[in-house]
């Protein structure tokens, strides 16, 4: 729907937000992608272009696949890239390199399409990228942070994709899973100017302790990129950027439109806190519990019954053993804070409908979780303490199970407060 709000065709004419391609006047027209959203976007620009589009390929996620009529799909690892999203990335620059000046190249972007689309540098291994992958997120770095290193030892993130489709014309549509839709972050900005340096790359690493831990691939491509800086990502000033536009079609704001004209629906006040929630989990639950509990006892900043609203990607410092995510950690740290609470329900869910490595898009919590759990011999402490939020809500049959919903715009988070 976003994809189809955002394009248009007239009079033989795409219509791009303020960017016009006269269809006719290329001589082929080529889409790739990757995310978590690129088969539905694919399926929306093949219903507007049909056959005028000369082939493609996207690549998403396992279980979010389809079939296209004119553009192949494959499903790959994420958020652990593996050997299959290595093929179809080199499949992909492939079908970049062979496109000509008088070529459009239609690139698809949506959350995941880092990790989908490993291109690994000479010399890293994907096992290399693996690691320093999983350590980062491990680590609880940003989405921001593991993409000015991803970028560094890639052919595809940071600006190498509009270099490899070079001299051809490049619209990309990009579904935004980062806070503030910075475009060099979502996706790791393979189509924008990359103002991340190996420096910074190497700076990241350090500032986590992980210097010592990664691969000495990784080490040697980063020192020695930093040191020669000829195999640095594109800047602004690159030609390769000349013809190409880069436009937002969804973000955020989408969700939080929509669960605000929902909770409207059911009664309540919407209330949105901040499209921009970051930090830790666990410390932005402790915000929102605090609000919580002012608007009960005081009905400030808004009159109950309200629903209150918040986008956005927290993370997690991993220090335990246990699993979960980061929707489920936030939503069991606020069920600490409501504890007791009459008439109040809190959830957080990944609009993709995954949080972190589980099953499960998030969890739900009331303000009697916590009761309930120590009348089954939980204790909801020891489970965040472990990191082990998913287990405690498995246990207590509060997971939000929605399975691949072909989309991401960050993680909602909600609470509903009554009279």
């Amino acid at each position: 729907m976003l994809v189809k709000r955002a394009l248009s065709l007239k009079n033989r004419r795409l219509l791009a937000g303020k960017a016009v391609y006269p269809i006719d006047k290329y001589q082929r027209v080529v889409v790739v992608g990757g995310g978590k959203g690129a088969v539905p976007m694919a399926s929306a620009v093949e219903q507007l272009l049909k056959d005028r589009i000369d082939g493609g390929l996207v690549v998403t996620r396992y279980g979010n696949g389809g079939t296209l009529s004119r553009i192949e799909v494959v499903e790959a690892g994420h958020p652990i890239p593996d050997r299959s999203g290595v093929a179809a990335a080199q499949r992909l620059l492939e079908l970049l390199r062979k496109s000509g000046e008088r070529d459009l190249v239609i690139v698809l972007l949506s959350g995941g399409a880092s990790a989908l689309l490993p291109a690994p540098v000479e010399g890293v291994s994907l096992t290399d990228k693996q690691v320093v992958t999983a350590l980062l997120l491990r680590a609880g770095a940003t989405i921001q942070e593991i993409n000015a290193v991803r970028k560094h030892l890639s052919h595809l993130k940071g600006g190498n994709m509009a270099l490899a489709a070079s001299p051809a014309t490049v619209l990309t549509l990009v579904l935004s899973d980062v806070v503030g839709n910075d475009l060099s972050s979502i996706a790791s900005g393979p189509t924008v100017p990359d103002p991340t340096t190996f420096h910074d790359a190497m700076a990241i690493l350090h500032h986590y302790d992980l210097w010592d831990k990664i691969p000495q691939a990784v080490k040697d491509h980063l020192v020695q990129g930093s040191r020669s800086g000829s195999s640095e990502t594109p800047k602004p000033n690159h030609p390769a950027f000349s013809k190409v536009h880069n436009l937002i079609v969804g973000d955020v704001g989408v969700s939080l439109d929509a669960a605000a004209a929902q909770a409207k629906k059911l009664g309540y006040h919407p209330f949105v806190l901040t499209s921009s929630l970051t930090g830790e989990a666990r410390e932005a639950a402790k915000v929102f519990g605090a609000i919580i509990r002012e608007i009960v006892a005081t009905d400030r900043p808004i009159k109950r019954p309200v629903a209150l609203l918040a986008g956005g990607e927290a993370t997690v410092t991993v220090r335990g053993q246990g699993t979960g995510g980061r929707c489920q950690e936030f939503t069991l740290a606020l069920a600490l804070e409501i504890a007791g609470l009459k008439k109040v329900t809190a959830f957080a869910f990944g609009t993709d409908g995954s949080d972190g490595s589980t099953d499960a898009a998030g969890a739900v919590a009331d303000g009697a979780t916590v009761e309930r759990a120590h009348a089954m011999g939980l204790q909801p402490q020891r489970f965040l303490d472990q990191n082990d939020s998913h287990t405690f809500f498995h246990t207590m049959a509060q997971t939000i199970q929605t399975g691949p919903t072909r989309t991401n715009v960050t993680d909602l988070y909600c609470a509903l407060i009554g009279k």
